[in-house]
């Protein structure tokens, strides 16, 4: 008899068939026949959710481990790039596509109503934007008690209060990549005013950065005015009040915003009344949708602050899925996603490169590139 697979053998023991029929299928012409059978039999037989999943590298078999993220405006394309990055770690560790929900407004009760929700689903692990300094104290020591780990990301509470006690922090530096954007704007602003822009005051993923940039410029001892401006979450109607301001401030020296909308309108005001022939020194902000690129490249735009948020969901997955792994011992500890300034001199990569990684594109690619690494 031709060796046979011991799954085989086993599958096809649990049939109820008689010795004769038994060795027939085991052998010769039955070989495929009893090969189909039992292989039928043993994917008839599903996998138990609980049950370990081949694993990945060296690492062992393992649960196939559900995480939940929990966001503050879950359809904003900011965060695309974040979502493609929690898949792409979830496939290469072989575990579930984690859950993408919270709220599309920023409204802090449908955040906390997801995170409870994936509590009581006994869901692995959770990565929560914490942008409410309290509303999700509860709920996180809730998932603790329960035995799931959670993590921050994108947001992590107030400055000196992260608002829970979440295991660590997975994201940029706020306040101190304001402060960053207030002292690059010193660099060529020696007096005068300096107006920060930002969508939502009070926000805590955006107002550590403008408390930040005012800091910077208060340390500084130069004779600069910063006034914080309220926009609103709703870029066409933040852009007229950026239109509205410049318009009646037409000496300002300075303008910097703190969130994606703001920064791509001060890009577009500067160019609509040519206020660098008015005596404008600087303009920047943050993240990298196409108008701000568009801005730098032209030279409406000064510099943008890029905050890798692809490496804000693919980090944090990898975070909670160590912890799993470990029984706790390797704990999240905190990361900062990084401080990179895109300015006219590195903007072509970003517009020419269609990738996951800053969200304008699914396919997996390759990106290669040759040369010197810049240093300082």
């Amino acid at each position: 008899m031709p060796t046979i697979h011991p799954k085989i053998e086993e599958a096809v023991s649990t049939l109820d068939l008689n010795p004769v029929t038994r060795r027939r299928l085991l052998s010769g012409t039955g070989l495929f026949s009893a090969s189909l059978a039992a292989g039928a039999l043993l994917s008839g037989c599903s996998q138990q959710e609980d049950e370990p999943t081949g694993g990945t590298g060296n690492f062992p078999a393992t649960p196939k481990w559900k995480f939940t993220f929990v966001n503050h405006v879950t359809t904003n394309p900011f965060f695309t790039p974040t979502q493609y990055g929690m898949e792409d770690a979830a496939t290469l560790l072989g575990i579930e596509k984690p859950q993408w929900t919270g709220s599309q407004n920023s409204i802090v009760a449908e955040m906390v109503n997801a995170t409870n929700t994936a509590v009581s689903a006994k869901v692995d692990g959770i990565a929560i934007a914490v942008v409410d300094q309290n509303a999700f104290r509860g709920p996180v020591d809730k998932a603790l008690d329960a035995g799931i780990p959670v993590v921050s990301y994108n947001a992590d509470g107030a400055r000196a209060d992260p608002g829970t006690n979440r295991l660590a922090y997975i994201g940029q530096g706020l306040y101190e990549s304001g402060y960053e954007l207030g002292q690059r704007a010193l660099q060529v602003v020696e007096s005068g005013e300096v107006a920060g822009f930002i969508a939502t005051p009070g926000a805590l993923n955006i107002q550590p950065r403008i408390d930040g940039a005012q800091q910077a410029i208060k340390d500084s001892g130069k004779p600069i005015t910063f006034t914080p401006v309220a926009t609103n979450a709703d870029v066409t109607r933040g852009l007229s009040i950026i239109d509205a301001y410049a318009q009646g401030h037409q000496n300002l020296a300075g303008m910097l915003a703190v969130d994606a909308g703001s920064t791509s309108s001060v890009g577009q005001t500067v160019k609509k009344y040519d206020m660098r022939a008015k005596g404008l020194k600087v303009a920047g902000g943050f993240d990298l949708i196409p108008e701000t690129l568009t801005g730098i490249k032209e030279g409406n735009l000064d510099y943008t602050i890029d905050q890798q948020p692809y490496l804000q969901g693919f980090l944090p997955v990898l975070a909670l899925y160590l912890y799993k792994l470990s029984g706790g011992l390797l704990a999240p500890s905190e990361t900062n996603t990084g401080l990179l300034f895109v300015t006219k001199d590195n903007v072509v990569p970003y517009q020419d490169t269609k990738t996951r990684y800053q969200g304008s594109a699914t396919d997996q690619v390759l990106v290669p590139r040759s040369g010197p690494i810049p240093h300082g």
